[in-house]
């Protein structure tokens, strides 16, 4: 079953600039700060690539692991979901296929990608804020928008894009059951502390 208690802190991954060990380092610090579910995010890396970061990963971390896009390798690695894109197939096409219990999030950025929710657990709405770490991210939405977004998507929402402590209440007040966070968190010199930082920041 479903805990929408794991979207409160969603951290995403960056890159393997310091190698698997030091991603799955810096994953593990942002769970220590109360990240509650990561999700692995190379956009440059191949399907080998992927299920090895996504097994160390799973190995390492006591929260849900889901894989961006890829729900052959979050099977493969024995993770617990995967976050699928407005291009990639829909959640309802893919769910019967899946196991009993596997994750299934879903990108949503405007009314047209609404459909996207049908068969997802939760939804990702964004970006909110403007982000530089996703070059396809599209302009900002606003806190306004994502909470009719969120509405109308019936699902548990997630915000992403140019989340920071300076902001994240706001998305609280908004209906977010969490926020996703890329450079915040990985890009930070202490991801647990950067972490902790946004938990504080968010009340909950």
């Amino acid at each position: 079953m479903f805990d929408p208690q794991t979207l409160r802190l969603l951290a995403i991954t960056d890159d393997l600039r310091d190698g698997v060990g030091g991603l799955v380092d810096r994953a593990a610090a942002a769970v220590r700060g109360g990240a509650t579910m990561v999700q692995l995010r190379l956009k440059s890396a191949d399907a080998r690539t992927l299920v090895e970061v996504a097994r160390a990963l799973v190995a390492a971390l006591p929260v849900p692991v889901v894989v961006n896009d890829r729900a052959d390798v979050a099977l493969a690695a024995g993770a617990d979901g995967v976050h699928l894109g407005a291009e990639d197939v829909p959640p309802s096409a893919l769910r019967p296929s899946l196991p009993v219990g596997f994750i299934v999030g879903a990108s949503v950025g405007c009314d047209a990608e609404l459909l996207n929710a049908v068969g997802a657990d939760y939804v990702g709405i964004g970006p909110v804020f403007g982000t530089a770490s996703k070059s396809d991210a599209g302009d900002a939405i606003g806190v306004a928008e994502f909470a009719r977004l969120a509405r109308l998507a019936g699902r548990p929402a997630v915000a992403i894009g140019g989340i920071t402590p300076e902001n994240v209440a706001s998305l609280r007040d908004a209906g977010a059951s969490g926020v996703a966070v890329i450079r915040a968190i990985f890009a930070a010199p202490d991801p647990s502390e950067a972490a902790r930082a946004l938990i504080r920041a968010s009340g909950t």
